[in-house]
């Protein structure tokens, strides 16, 4: 956890304090960009974006709401920034084109774990909308309502996409019928 010492001493210019901070969140945010970009180097990339973010704008972090938080908002920012960049954002926002992925019959629930890669792809197969929403809830533990405003968006509208999302990992994971059976 960051302390309130070591942002005001990363806000009076500490390389070190800096440094410290980097060190303590950054594997949080490399996983939290990468579950959102789907790309190692991608993620590297976004991870430090939202290191410069974070940095220039620290002087205006209020401490409202705990660092950690914020600091989940400049990633999510930045992985969007990037996908927008990358022209990928538009298609996985309106999800034309996208295939439900195909997993063995032989996986059901009561008989077998899903497996990391499994969960990973059904993850990377949803779209940005929801994918950022099922992360930060279920990942790192955000409340709706902070998912609301980190995104945007009303925490009911949270509510409803992070349902639409999780019915959409079922169905990528057990199949178009488990829904109901899950």
């Amino acid at each position: 956890m960051v302390t309130h010492e070591l942002l005001a001493a990363c806000r009076r210019g500490d390389p070190r304090a800096f440094e410290e901070i980097v060190e303590r969140t950054y594997r949080h945010v490399y996983t939290q960009a990468l579950r959102l970009v789907g790309d190692r180097q991608d993620a590297e990339d976004v991870a430090q974006e939202a290191y410069l973010r974070m940095f220039r704008g620290l002087a205006g972090f209020r401490g409202e709401a705990q660092f950690e938080t914020w600091l989940y908002r400049i990633v999510s920012n930045a992985a969007m920034t990037h996908l927008r960049r990358r022209r990928r954002f538009g298609e996985v926002l309106t999800e034309t084109g996208q295939e439900p992925l195909e997993f063995p019959s032989e996986v059901r629930v009561a008989e077998e774990a899903v497996d990391r890669d499994a969960l990973e792809r059904a993850l990377e197969a949803l779209p940005m909308s929801m994918r950022s929403v099922v992360v930060m809830k279920d990942v790192y533990g955000l409340s709706c309502r902070e998912i609301g405003d980190q995104i945007g968006i009303s925490e009911g509208a949270v509510k409803v996409r992070l349902h639409r999302a999780r019915k959409r990992l079922k169905e990528h994971l057990f199949g178009p019928g488990a829904v109901d059976e899950v």
